[in-house]
């Protein structure tokens, strides 16, 4: 509504008590508004929400009963890291979300002034980020839209805003306009697939958006739309370089399949091996995010100690092994984990072109590499994994318990996936993960100070697959 005030002027009250005072932005999904709440006597923003062009009337209906009710259960959230809802209100055919007044810059607005975060900020960023979204899912609310521009940062603090608002379209009666509401690039495959928002999605959103943070550029974003949906389906990005556990955390929460990916407590349980640091601040002037904890504690180099690395590998292989139970595979499928190298139970593992051979892969067997896949062969190395790059040479040995944790459940994912060709591959064909030995591990490590280092130096995880009868494969077995 519009009231006149004593100098003449109008100004616009919304809900009778908001008197807005400035635009702040607009998007497609409406409007948000500096205003004073004149009852309490304190500054907020207001959304005022539209939906796009074309929606029919009845899906109007919908998505304002929607909006007002996640709105509401929103605002009972109770976390530092939470945008606070204040109020939601109704009004000449309009929905309004009053919130909590947050002055900073986004996540995307940081990046563009001061470059990617630094490992221990996107950690400390992930550690609140985490704990807001484990309050909504826990109070039965799912986010939709985690990306950049929802996350505020300033003095070392972050705010995730639009919880339950900007993803509202998504209820079974709201699918005849059939249009994208919210990004394409930040939101999990399965939910471009047709599946419910979910906290695995919440979170899948969260690594892209990690990874954003720590490279400086959208990981799945492409000229169109339809290329960008299919990059978040078929195209995982890598990492350019090693970002300690917060790459491992991406790793883990952009995995396809929702049952393998980084639940919250394996995400919390990955970041407490990191202590406390800064998150990103930002320079802009007078950015204040009122009454959260400051940050303390300086962070300590990344996985430099044995029992640090073997959490990472513990965490994934935990996660993945988890996937293993739940997929198709027959668990007599999977073999006893072997280790390779100086001291293992095989040779050194050193194809090149070829990545098929002879021989029967069982502790003390000799190997014979380098064998044509299209040729009469006894095993097939279908895919390698290398936990940590060459260019951690400190890196100490985690423990065979924790890398064959880590192959086995990696192995599994790969021997379960579409890759595996074989019809009948759970009774037709087995699987064995090979880790590097001690020995092995080390002496890259070792390699590094020297440009002729040990050829068995490795700290690769193979997955090597052979047949069940013992008779010879003829052709690959991978797609």
């Amino acid at each position: 509504m519009v009231e006149q005030v004593g100098s003449g002027a109008q100004t616009r009250l919304i809900g009778g008590r908001y008197q807005v005072i400035q635009e702040l932005g607009r998007g497609g999904m409406g409007i948000v508004w500096r205003a004073w709440d004149q009852v309490i006597g304190r500054e907020v923003a207001i959304k005022e929400l539209h939906l796009p062009d074309g929606v029919p009337p009845a899906e109007r209906q919908v998505y304002e009963e929607r909006v007002l009710r996640e709105a509401r259960t929103a605002g009972r959230l109770n976390d530092p890291a939470v945008v606070t809802v204040h109020d939601v209100l109704a009004e000449a055919g309009a929905t309004y979300i009053v919130m909590e007044l947050v002055q900073a810059v986004t996540l995307n607005q940081h990046v563009a002034q001061h470059g990617p975060l630094r490992p221990e900020q996107a950690a400390d960023l992930a550690r609140q980020v985490v704990s807001a979204l484990e309050s909504a899912h826990a109070a039965g609310i799912v986010h939709r839209d985690v990306k950049p521009s929802n996350i505020m940062v300033a003095d070392g603090r972050v705010k995730l805003a639009d919880f339950g608002i900007a993803q509202t379209l998504d209820d079974p009666r709201l699918t005849t306009s059939g249009a994208i509401i919210g990004s394409p690039s930040f939101m999990a495959p399965e939910r471009l697939q047709g599946a419910d928002a979910s906290p695995a999605s919440d979170l899948w959103s969260l690594g892209a958006t990690l990874f954003f943070a720590v490279e400086g550029w959208m990981p799945f974003e492409r000229q169109t739309t339809a290329a960008t949906l299919n990059a978040v389906l078929n195209e995982p990005p890598q990492l350019s370089r090693q970002h300690g556990v917060v790459g491992s955390l991406i790793t883990g929460l952009l995995i396809n399949d929702p049952r393998a990916r980084f639940t919250g407590a394996q995400v919390r349980a990955l970041l407490d091996s990191v202590p406390v640091s800064g998150a990103p601040e930002t320079t802009r002037p007078g950015t204040r995010i009122a009454s959260m904890p400051q940050p303390k504690g300086r962070l300590r180099p990344w996985l430099i100690a044995s029992g640090i690395t073997a959490l990472v590998l513990f965490v994934v292989g935990l996660l993945v092994g988890r996937f293993a139970l739940v997929g198709n595979s027959d668990p007599i499928a999977m073999e006893p984990t072997l280790t390779f190298g100086t001291g293992g139970d095989v040779e050194v593992i050193s194809l090149d072109d070829e990545k098929c051979g002879t021989g029967r892969i069982a502790a003390g067997v000799q190997l014979t590499e380098g064998v044509s896949c299209s040729d009469p062969h006894d095993f097939e190395l279908v895919t390698k994994s290398a936990p940590f790059s060459s260019s951690d040479d400190e890196l100490s040995y985690p423990g065979a318990e924790a890398l064959a944790r880590y192959g086995e459940g990696y192995c599994s994912i790969y021997f379960d996936s579409d890759k595996i060709l074989t019809p009948g591959k759970q009774n037709a064909l087995r699987f064995v993960a090979l880790i590097p030995s001690e020995q092995t591990w080390k002496d890259l490590a070792n390699s590094s100070s020297s440009s002729s280092g040990p050829s068995s130096a490795d700290q690769t995880v193979y997955c090597a697959v052979y047949s069940a009868n013992g008779d010879k494969l003829h052709d690959s077995v991978t797609r």
